[in-house]
Formats: C-alpha cells, structure tokens, sequence
C-alpha cells in the first residue's frame, strides 16, 4: 500500500429524489436525513425516496467547505481534477477517474416497479439506443441492506413452486392459456428445457394485453377476499391484493408477483442483485450500494414507461430463494457486506455511546454516512464533529477512527476489498 496520505475527510451536499413510491414527510428516514444535510424543511405532504451519495449525474454531490457552505464544485469535478490522488492508483487503473459506485439510503412505502438491471453489453446497446430513457452506460450490480424490517420480490420461485401456483391461481391460467400452462406441468424440474418454459410463460404473461390484466386480476381479487372469510390468506396473497391497492387491476405487475420470491429481511441482513434479475422493493428501509448507474427496464408496478420485450428477453430466469447475507464481523461494532461485485462493499457500525471503532486506511475511496446519533470522526489530519445526516467523502489510503457521544450508527460504503487482495 501507498504511504497513508496526510489529508482530511470532505463533507458532502447530498441529492434527495421525491419517487412517489417514496415514506412521506418525517416517517421518511431519508427526509431527516436530507433535512440534516441540506438544512432544507420537510414538506409533510410530499414523498422522500432515494437519499443518493456520489457522483451520478442525476444526483450529483457537492463539497462543503470548512465555514459550512455549500459548494459549487460537484464531488465528480473535485476528483477529476486529482483522480489518482483522491481514488487511489489502483481504482483509477481499473474504472477510470469517477467514482465506481453510488451509494443511497431509501424508505419505501409503496413496491417499486418489477425491474432488472442490465449487464454492461446490454447497458451500452440501451444507452446507444434510448439515451433518454437509459442515462448511462454502466451496468448495475446492486445490495440492499435492510435498516427496519424490510420485504421484496426477488428472483423466480422454484420450479415446483411455479407448478403450485398454476394449480391454485386459475386467474394465472386464464391470461397465459392452458397449452403454455400445461407446458409447465408438464415438465420435469430438472429437465434442461425449465429455463425455456419459464421464460415463455413469464413473457406470455407480460405481455399479455390490458383488458385480460383488468380482468383476471379483478376475479383473483374477488375470489381471495372471498376466501378470506374461510381461510387465511397466505402471505403472497395477501401481498398481491396490497399491490392491487397500491396500482390498479390493468398493472401486470400484480398478478406476476405470484412468479418471485417472496424476501423478508430483518435489520442487518442484506441482498445482492446481480445484472439481469428481476425484483422489486415493497416496503421498508436500507441502505443501498450498487455500481454507477441508474439503468433500470421497468415491466410491472409502474405508471413509467414499460419496455417488457428488453425484459423478458434479459433476463436469466435462474430460479430459487435468493441468499440473505448477514455480513462478516470485522470487530465488536463493525459488520462487513462483501457481495461478489467489484465495485462495492459496505459496512455497518454501530456504536454505544462513549465507544471508539477503527476504519484501516484501504487503498480505494469510501463514503460515510451517519444515520443516528453524534460523535468524532478523527483522522491524521484532524477531527471532525458527526451528527445525522452527515456525509462524509475518504481519500484513498486515510485511517479512520470514529467516537461514539451517543448511540451512533454510521454505515461505509467502499471499493471491494477483494479487489485489493485483502478479506
């Protein structure tokens, strides 16, 4: 490594996004968080979604200077100017002089669409042709890490699973047709035409025009609140009729929620999405660490635009229960996430008031952001006062050590360790 640089950390101006799917006014935690921030007040009535922290260009971050001012130098210019000195050799050798990944805080309160993420090839194809509705040419591995009880849908169910689902929901048979749905019955689960017929039926679904959507969801609906004076309802049910309230009955998306899975993630664990899988967030808080890019092909669960061919075209149709990571211990307050992506780690720390953790210096930038309570940050070069909201930029190669005044939480995102040869 490098001879740890004598500098100090940079605060961050950071942007919110208003999704309408976003927790409203001070249920938000990334409203707090922006109120702390930016100083700006929260509007009860409005959605705060994405609280994003870095150098996209559709939520770009900005240095604070030492009197508290916010800046007009963007921190994607503030590294362009010195890239190996404020990277670090090793990550300008591999991504170039930008920032490798974006790091984000969200509160969900209604499901994000059913999306995927391309992988790099496709993402340069999209940009090159819908530069408008695809803004970058990256690919967008991303982790949640779930901050509050936290629920998605996440990959395709299990083979047999998909079997009992054509068996019980008939409202699913009506829109694909029994050939395709015999298809499936058909077929032995560990037959290699499985990823064929999944993908058929899934786009035979997607596909499926509106007037057929509106209708078999509306008899789905009727038929489970039916029920449910008899039974109860299992959770997926359950699930799809709180998405039928939160869209409509012509949004695909509901019905086809009966094709993924199912995550409940409790604090602290966490979930990584590779390039080509389909998902959507339901409800909670977390954070959130991907690779520079906001390339997202939407198909369900969205009054934005739909681009259901690129979709069922891209996707892997790998099916079974996703793994819920639950990081690795790195000392009694610091927890790691190591996904298998280059770009990105993140750590968790939890502090008891009076308590100090150390940051070793690495030799790639992070990112801090501290999302409860107050205490020091303290480098080679100073110390620095931390409350909610802070966010704070590290050069490559700066040791950090952080005191607790009172429970703080802090949470780091930076380049992969592994890409450093280090655990």
């Amino acid at each position: 490594m490098e001879m740890e640089r004598q500098r100090s950390v940079q605060k961050l101006k950071c942007t919110v996004q208003n999704y309408e799917w976003g927790k409203k006014g001070l249920d938000s935690e990334v409203a707090r968080l922006c109120a702390s921030n930016s100083g700006s007040k929260i509007d009860p009535q409005k959605p705060y979604a994405e609280f994003w922290m870095g150098t996209h260009q559709s939520g770009p971050s900005f240095l604070i200077d030492p009197n508290n001012t916010t800046s007009s130098l963007s921190l994607k210019d503030w590294i362009s100017d010195k890239p190996d000195e404020i990277l670090g050799h090793r990550v300008v050798q591999k991504w170039g002089s930008d920032l490798p990944f974006l790091f984000k805080v969200l509160s969900v309160a209604k499901a994000l669409s059913i999306q995927a993420h391309p992988d790099k090839e496709l993402a340069t194809a999209l940009h090159k042709s819908m530069p408008d509705l695809y803004k970058d040419d990256n690919h967008k591995p991303e982790m949640a890490l779930a901050t509050t009880h936290f629920q998605a849908l996440c990959g395709f169910i299990a083979f047999q699973e998909l079997k009992d689902v054509l068996n019980n929901v008939p409202e699913i048979v009506q829109v694909v047709g029994s050939e395709v749905a015999n298809q499936v019955l058909q077929t032995d689960d560990e037959d290699d035409k499985v990823k064929s017929v999944l993908r058929s039926i899934f786009s035979q679904l997607m596909s499926a025009d509106k007037q057929m959507i509106t209708a078999a969801t509306s008899k789905l609906k009727n038929r489970l609140q039916t029920e449910s004076q008899v039974r109860q309802l299992t959770d997926k049910e359950q699930l799809v009729l709180q998405l039928e309230e939160q869209y409509s009955e012509e949004d695909v998306g509901v019905i086809s929620a009966f094709f993924l899975n199912h995550m409940k993630l409790n604090p602290g664990e966490a979930l990584c999405l590779g390039a080509n899988e389909p998902h959507a967030y339901v409800s909670g808080d977390c954070i959130e660490c991907m690779a520079t890019s906001d390339n997202v092909v939407r198909a369900g669960l969205t009054p934005k635009h739909r681009d259901v061919k690129t979709l069922c075209s891209m996707l892997t149709y790998k099916q079974g229960f996703p793994e819920i990571m639950r990081g690795v211990a790195m000392n009694p307050y610091v927890t790691r996430y190591i996904p298998p992506f280059d770009e990105f780690e993140v750590d968790r720390c939890h502090l008891p008031g009076g308590e100090s953790t150390e940051f070793p210096a690495v030799p790639g930038p992070s990112i801090f952001v501290v999302t409860l309570g107050k205490g020091t940050i303290c480098t080679s070069n100073g110390d620095h006062e931390i409350v909610q909201g802070d966010v704070l930029f590290a050069c490559a190669d700066t040791r950090i050590s952080v005191t607790s005044a009172s429970q703080l939480r802090v949470y780091r995102a930076g380049v992969n360790s592994m890409v450093f040869g280090a655990s």
